[in-house]
């Protein structure tokens, strides 16, 4: 399909946060990144892409600005940057990657990696290893600007969260890495002592077993394990309802136990939602609302009270990986 573009221009800028701006063009909620297309102020004539809104997929219900036409053309390129992010795209832009900024680690020597396949299981897992010094990898999978996230911004701010990477496609990280791979052995020379990776907020998916972005969580598992890491896997369980194809365990968890190979899996204490995986090990997640409390926690519009067990069960992944640095 090609690209929907229209063109508009600011007329509010709502919020400023570091690499995003939340704005309205002609009155239609937007973002922008300007680290991408250069800042943006009211008035400025620019270009949106309104494909997802329009086709009223699952992204929040705004546009997102593609270019500025008054201030964002000729902006200079990042000194020394030569390696793309999206090549070949109408997006292509050239960034200093991680690996070309220090040596790299050859193994994690057992540092854990804990594999989610949602944004939403982020805020627990990290909630759970606090303490240590925790980096972020984000994925491919669900959105691509590590800059849309606002958990990883609140996560940051209570030091949750010390280091936040882009990875493969994935762009606007405090550093940049070419894949899973190099994103872990660099959180890994920079001092992390266990590592999350989950998709940006959002998931694709198109109803089938191995075509949801929740497979992310397979290429960091196995990232983790071919550099001598320990992988653990952050299970999508959900009380939902009779209709909600998530509900207990859910498929997407099951496709990445059939497809990881061996990897450790947390199972709440307590939970009701069907039984544990086999050779999950049982986590007493006792007093994880409590870590949470200042966390934002949101999974498909539902809460720590509508959906408890979503969040305990990524606490558990996160416990487990701190008791194995214990």
């Amino acid at each position: 399909m090609p690209l929907s573009l229209r063109r508009g221009t600011v007329t509010a800028v709502l919020e400023r946060v570091p690499g995003l701006v939340r704005l309205e063009v002609d009155g239609v909620a937007c973002v922008a990144y300007p680290g991408l297309t250069g800042d943006v102020e009211d008035g400025d004539e620019v270009l949106v892409n309104v494909q997802a809104r329009e086709l009223e997929l699952g992204s929040g219900g705004f546009d997102i600005l593609y270019a500025n036409l008054t201030r964002g053309l000729g902006l200079a390129v990042v000194e020394g940057a030569h390696v793309m992010k999206l090549p070949y795209t109408p997006l292509q832009h050239a960034v200093r990657h991680g690996e070309e900024e220090r040596p790299l680690v050859e193994q994690l020597d057992g540092m854990p990696v804990v594999c989610c396949s949602l944004h939403s299981q982020l805020a627990p897992a990290a909630a759970a290893l606090s303490g240590w010094r925790v980096g972020y990898v984000q994925l491919a999978g669900g959105a691509l600007p590590v800059a849309l996230s606002d958990t990883v911004r609140l996560l940051r701010e209570r030091g949750l969260v010390e280091l936040a990477i882009g990875a493969g496609a994935c762009f606007g990280g405090d550093v940049d890495c070419v894949n899973v791979h190099s994103a872990l052995a660099y959180a890994k020379a920079a001092g992390a002592d266990a590592v999350i990776c989950a998709i940006g907020p959002g998931i694709v998916g198109t109803g089938t077993a191995l075509g949801h972005g929740g497979l992310a969580a397979v290429e960091a598992a196995g990232a983790a394990a071919a550099l001598a890491g320990r992988s653990v896997l952050a299970l999508r369980v959900s009380a939902g309802d009779a209709r909600d194809r998530h509900q207990g365990l859910s498929h997407h968890s099951l496709a990445v136990l059939s497809l990881a190979g061996p990897i450790d899996t947390a199972w709440p204490a307590g939970c009701p939602l069907g039984a544990a995986p086999e050779l999950a090990t049982e986590i007493d997640v006792a007093g994880w609302r409590d870590a949470c409390s200042e966390l934002e926690l949101s999974h498909m519009g539902r809460g720590a009270d509508e959906d408890p067990w979503f969040f305990a069960a990524a606490f558990a992944a996160g416990r487990l990986a701190g008791s194995l640095l214990s």
